[in-house]
């Protein structure tokens, strides 16, 4: 599965972390994010991590683009709705997406811990049902 990962600013250590904590499930699939996310991403874990642009020069953006080309499988997006900055990436815009094109989506860590286990048991392949063309 092709997994994107964003995190706001105050989010990113605690991205970091689930990533380091589900490394062996997330290195059997294909992972993106945006840039600094990715960057703290791949020092950390050793995951080959495709970084695109920070969120504010577009980054989120991009996997926006890869949602709405189905080309994006589950997206964990760790949000801070207290604190975020103007900046930081267009929450409602990739919500939108991922409930158009049917993306499993997780806005904090509990969320993608319930995804993660789905996701190693393979209660998520019936995406590949849907969308025979993955």
């Amino acid at each position: 599965m092709n997994i994107a990962l964003i995190a706001h600013d105050t989010k990113k250590e605690l991205m970091v972390q689930f990533c380091i904590a589900y490394c062996g499930i997330l290195s059997h699939h294909k992972i993106c994010a945006t840039g600094v996310t990715g960057k703290l991403i791949g020092d950390a874990t050793g995951l080959d991590v495709v970084r695109f642009l920070g969120g504010a020069q577009g980054g989120d953006q991009q996997i926006s683009a890869r949602i709405a080309c189905n080309e994006i499988d589950l997206l964990l997006f760790f949000r801070d709705p207290i604190s975020a900055k103007p900046n930081e990436p267009n929450e409602a815009n990739l919500l939108r997406l991922c409930d158009v094109h049917n993306i499993p989506v997780a806005t904090n860590i509990a969320t993608a811990e319930a995804l993660i286990h789905a996701l190693d048991r393979g209660d998520l392949d019936w995406r590949d049902i849907v969308n025979p063309k993955r």
